[in-house]
C-alpha cells in the first residue's frame, strides 16, 4: 500500500544485531534500494553499518566537531574527524560509507542557538554541504530559527510553524544543497585535507571525473592561501565566477569557496 524508501531505526546501537541482519535481507528482498539508517551516538559505526545490516548511521562525531571547531575557533577538529574517518589511507575508519551527517536533530540544541558566533552559520553549513556523507537538515534550522534543550523537556527543539520563514540563510543553504546534488564529487569523492589552521580550512573532494576544492574562513579577518594544488584557473562555484589562483587563495572574512579545479 505504501511505497516506503527506507526506516530510521531509534536508538540503534541497542539492537539485536541477528534482528538487523534479518531487517536487512526482508528488506532487500521485496525492494533492493531500500535504506535501513540507524541513530548512534557512540562506538564504531562498522559494527552495524556493513553489508550485512544498516546502510548507514547517524555522525555523532562530525556533529560535535562541526560546531565545537567553529566556537572554539580551532579547525583542527573537524579536519582530524573528516580525516579520521574519510581520509585515503587504510587506517582511516569509514572509507566508502555514507553516514548521516547533521548540524542539528530533534534530541540537540539547535545550530543557531549553539554557535557562538551567527556568522558561523553559512560556515557550518558550508562544511556540511561539501564533507562526506549524506547531509540531513532539520526543520526549521534553514531558517536559522533558535532552540535550547531543556534539562526536562524537548519542547524547545521542536516547535510548530503556522507558515515557512525564508531568509537569506535558506537562500545560502538551497544554493549549497544545488551544487552538491549536481557534484559527483561532493557527494562520492575521496577527502583530502590540503591547509589546516585555527580559523581555515582547505579540503578536496575528488572522483576520477573531477575534483572541488572547499575552502572555510571562519575569522573576521581575510586570509590568503598557498599550496601547490591552488594553482591555474578554477570556477567558484557558489557564485559562478572564474577565479585565478596564480597568486594563492584568497579567503574573504567568514567565507566559504567551493572551487572547482
Amino acid at each position: 500500500m505504501f511505497d516506503i524508501d527506507g526506516l530510521r531505526l531509534d536508538v540503534a546501537y541497542s539492537l539485536d544485531h541477528n534482528f538487523m541482519r534479518k531487517l536487512r535481507s526482508f528488506c532487500q528482498a521485496l525492494k533492493p534500494d531500500f535504506a535501513l539508517i540507524g541513530e548512534v551516538l557512540f562506538g564504531d559505526y562498522n559494527l552495524i553499518v556493513n553489508d550485512d545490516m544498516l546502510h548507514s548511521c547517524t555522525n555523532y562525531e562530525c556533529y560535535k566537531g562541526l560546531f565545537s571547531s567553529l566556537n572554539d575557533m580551532n579547525l583542527f577538529e573537524i579536519a582530524h574527524s573528516l580525516h579520521r574517518q574519510f581520509g585515503t589511507e587504510q587506517w582511516c575508519i569509514y572509507r566508502g560509507k555514507h553516514l548521516m551527517t547533521f548540524a542539528d536533530n530533534h534530541d540537540v540544541t539547535r545550530l543557531a542557538s549553539i554557535l557562538k558566533n551567527k556568522e558561523h552559520l553559512r560556515s557550518a553549513y558550508g562544511i556540511l554541504m561539501g564533507m562526506p556523507g549524506i547531509p540531513c537538515l532539520y526543520y526549521g534550522s534553514e531558517w536559522g530559527v533558535e532552540g535550547v534543550k531543556g534539562p526536562h523537556s524537548d519542547y524547545a527543539l521542536r516547535p510548530c510553524f503556522s507558515e515557512p520563514k525564508p531568509n537569506e540563510l535558506t537562500d545560502w543553504i538551497r544554493r549549497l544543497i544545488s551544487l552538491r546534488q549536481d557534484s559527483d564529487a561532493l557527494c562520492n569523492g575521496d577527502y583530502r585535507n590540503i591547509i589546516i589552521q585555527n580559523h581555515q580550512l582547505i579540503f578536496e573532494r575528488r572522483t576520477n571525473d573531477g575534483r572541488i576544492i572547499v575552502a572555510i574562513n571562519a575569522s573576521e579577518q581575510e586570509y590568503t592561501a598557498y599550496h601547490d594544488i591552488l594553482n591555474g584557473i578554477g570556477t567558484e562555484l557558489i557564485t559562478d565566477t572564474e577565479i585565478s589562483l596564480k597568486d594563492g587563495l584568497i579567503l574573504p572574512p567568514y567565507s566559504t569557496q567551493y572551487i572547482q579545479l
